[in-house]
């Protein structure tokens, strides 16, 4: 995988961490009283994305008033997702999934908060089409798509909100927007050479 150049604001290796552990799904700051099934545990089969893409990823992270940059290379085929993360120059996750088995790698110093299946969920909520996602939901969970964007709920609340400017999952920018964990994921993405 070829990864593009890390862009970032000034060098603290605490951003690393700080962004890494945003990005999946902030699942260290749980909400005011979270119901058993407030996990939505999605778990799509690669082949159900329906195609084959390796994406060159550049994503900046708003949350709290502060911003962070992250580049990763996403690759999947029929048969398996492969992401990695770059952040201050250094490798800070990797994830293979073959729709069976989640395989993460995190750098040393990331907390074991960051979650494998937080960044799995998010990838898939993102890019997969909207009939196999409302397939695989659990009961109490629904998945809404109208004029370029989607929005999930959970018992009719709003837990995320994704919005498709380019009115393309994928190769132009999403922007995902965790209500439940208050960050916002802008992601731009465009075809790897």
């Amino acid at each position: 995988m070829r990864l593009t150049s890390l862009r970032h604001r000034g060098w603290l290796p605490a951003c690393a961490l700080a962004l890494t552990l945003t990005l999946a799904a902030c699942s260290s700051l749980p909400p005011a009283p979270v119901q058993p099934q407030a996990r939505l545990g999605l778990r799509l089969s690669p082949a159900s994305l329906g195609e084959t893409l390796s994406l060159q990823q550049h994503l900046k992270v708003e949350r709290e008033g502060r911003t962070d940059d992250l580049d990763t290379a996403l690759e999947i085929d029929d048969k398996e997702l492969n992401l990695v993360g770059l952040a201050v120059g250094q490798r800070v996750m990797t994830l293979h999934y073959d729709g069976k088995e989640l395989t993460t790698w995190r750098h040393f110093m990331l907390p074991a908060q960051v979650r494998g299946e937080d960044v799995l969920e998010d990838i898939q909520l993102t890019l997969w089409p909207v009939a196999a996602i409302r397939a695989a939901l659990p009961a109490g969970w629904t998945l809404q798509q109208k004029d370029g964007n989607r929005t999930l709920l959970l018992h009719n609340e709003p837990i995320m909100q994704i919005d498709y400017p380019d009115h393309k999952t994928w190769g132009g920018t999403v922007i995902l927007t965790n209500l439940r964990y208050h960050y916002r994921l802008t992601i731009q993405s465009a075809a790897a050479p």
